[in-house]
C-alpha cells in the first residue's frame, strides 16, 4: 500500500503574463511518499513548468502544491569540467552544509550507490555520458532531498546506455526511498520506470490520462497509451 501524498497539487493553473495563453489550467496531482511516477505530453504541454512549480522555482498564477524541498536532475549533467567526479558531488554536499571532513567519504559512499567508486577521481571529459548522468545523479541524491525531479535525464543517451540506466534508476530508487517525478517524451521508458504513468494534455496542460503499470502486460500498455499520446499530438498540430 502506498504512503500519504508527498506531493498534493489542487487546482494548479500557470500564466506568465496576462497576455500569454495558459500553459497550465486545472491541475492536479497526489504523488505518495516514495512513489516513482513517470509524466508523458506533447512538445510544449507544460511537463517541466509543472516540475519548475513543485520545485518552488516557480509560483503559480492559481491553486496550491504541498510539496518539500526537492533535487532537480536535467537532461544535461552540467558537471564542472574542472572538477572530478568525486568533486563535483562533494561541492553538493559543501552546498548542503556537511562538514569538510565527512564531504569526501560521503561523495564516496555516494559514487558507490551509481556505481562510479571506480571513476572518482576523473574529470568529465575523461566519462561516458551515461557516466556523467550517473555523476549528476550521485550529485542529486547529495542534496538528501525526499523528492527527485527528473526533466529527461536520458534523453540524449543512446538506446543501450539508457537501458543500463533504467535498470541503476530503479536500484538507486528502491535502495533510496525518494519519491521521484520523471518526465520523458518514450513511452516504454514512462512503463518500464513508473508505477504510474500520467499523460498530459496540449497546452493548457492538464492530467488527462493515467495508468498504474503494477502486473500490466508492458508491451500492450506501451502501445495504449502511444495511442492516446498520438490523440494529443495530433491535436496540438491542429
Amino acid at each position: 500500500m502506498l504512503e500519504p501524498p508527498s506531493i498534493t497539487v489542487r487546482g494548479l493553473s500557470k500564466q506568465f503574463s496576462h497576455q500569454a495563453p495558459l500553459v497550465l489550467d486545472g491541475v492536479d496531482l497526489d504523488v505518495a511518499t516514495g512513489e516513482f511516477i513517470t509524466l508523458l505530453g506533447a512538445s510544449g504541454c507544460g511537463k517541466s513548468t509543472l516540475l519548475n512549480l513543485i520545485a518552488g522555482l516557480e509560483s503559480p498564477t492559481t491553486g496550491t502544491i504541498a510539496a518539500p524541498r526537492a533535487a532537480f536532475m536535467f537532461q544535461d549533467p552540467s558537471l564542472f569540467p574542472w572538477l572530478s567526479a568525486q568533486g563535483n558531488v562533494e561541492l553538493a554536499l559543501e552546498l548542503r552544509g556537511v562538514p569538510r571532513a565527512q564531504r569526501g567519504s560521503e561523495a564516496a559512499r555516494l559514487l558507490d550507490v551509481v556505481h562510479l567508486a571506480d571513476a572518482a577521481r576523473k574529470k568529465p571529459h575523461e566519462l561516458s555520458g551515461g557516466m556523467r548522468q550517473r555523476v549528476a545523479l550521485a550529485r542529486s541524491l547529495a542534496q538528501d532531498r525526499d523528492v527527485l525531479l527528473m526533466d529527461e535525464p536520458f534523453a540524449a543517451l543512446d538506446a543501450i546506455t539508457r537501458d543500463l540506466l533504467h535498470d541503476e534508476l530503479l536500484r538507486v530508487w528502491r535502495q533510496t526511498g525518494r519519491t521521484i517525478v520523471f518526465i520523458t517524451h518514450n513511452v516504454r521508458e514512462a512503463v518500464l520506470l513508473g508505477q504510474r504513468v500520467l499523460l498530459m494534455s496540449s497546452r493548457p496542460g492538464r492530467v488527462v490520462g493515467e495508468w498504474s503499470t503494477a502486473g500490466r502486460d508492458a508491451v500492450a500498455l506501451t502501445a495504449s497509451i502511444t495511442a492516446e499520446l498520438r490523440k494529443e499530438i495530433r491535436r496540438h498540430a491542429a
